[in-house]
């Protein structure tokens, strides 16, 4: 199988707002080694009244069901409704027939669609500290952000803008130097 991490976040504008809709962006970067490079692919998406648990499903929807094959995915969200909800939640709501012991489950739709994508890949739910200086999930946020704010869509996987990015990050605010984008996965050499 494939190995490819996919870094998600996601974004809700003006949720200090109770009276209009709150447009928002969900969004991921898609990584996978080739042998001697990274591949790096980024998707983005939004909807014009929403909140952030139901982007961040939407983030891992769309990252999960844009692979074509099965694939062991490592899937870092800052977002720990969904990771807990995939690690810990998911499995018992399956068994109570998707139910909750305390009331209706949130976003029922977007978890089970969520369930169904992520059948054919194997998964490790990755939970990362948001807007704490992780590249990947630092350049998702940005995504996100942009999408929530133009209404846009990447209609699935588009060339990626990390490297561009990470270099204006470095040469504009002195970032990120101590991140290595062109080496190879921990236990790939």
């Amino acid at each position: 199988m494939q190995r490819v991490f996919i870094y998600a976040d996601e974004s809700c504008l003006g949720n200090q707002f109770v009276d209009r809709d709150n447009p928002g962006g969900a969004a991921g970067l898609v990584e996978f080694w080739t042998g001697d490079h990274w591949e790096r692919r980024d998707y983005w998406l939004s909807e014009p009244g929403t909140t952030n648990n139901r982007m961040a499903l939407r983030s891992a929807i769309a990252g999960l069901a844009a692979l074509k094959r099965p694939c062991h995915v490592t899937f870092t969200s800052d977002s720990q409704y969904l990771v807990r909800g995939m690690r810990e939640w998911v499995h018992g709501w399956k068994l109570r027939n998707w139910t909750r012991k305390n009331g209706p489950i949130e976003n029922l739709e977007l978890w089970q669609q969520l369930d169904r994508v992520a059948r054919s890949h194997t998964i490790v739910w990755q939970w990362v500290r948001g807007h704490a200086g992780h590249p990947q999930n630092e350049y998702a946020n940005v995504l996100a952000i942009r999408a929530a704010k133009e209404q846009s869509s990447s209609d699935g996987l588009v060339p990626s803008g990390f490297e561009a990015w990470l270099e204006e990050q470095r040469t504009r605010y002195q970032k990120y130097f101590d991140f290595f984008e062109h080496a190879p996965p921990p236990d790939e050499g």
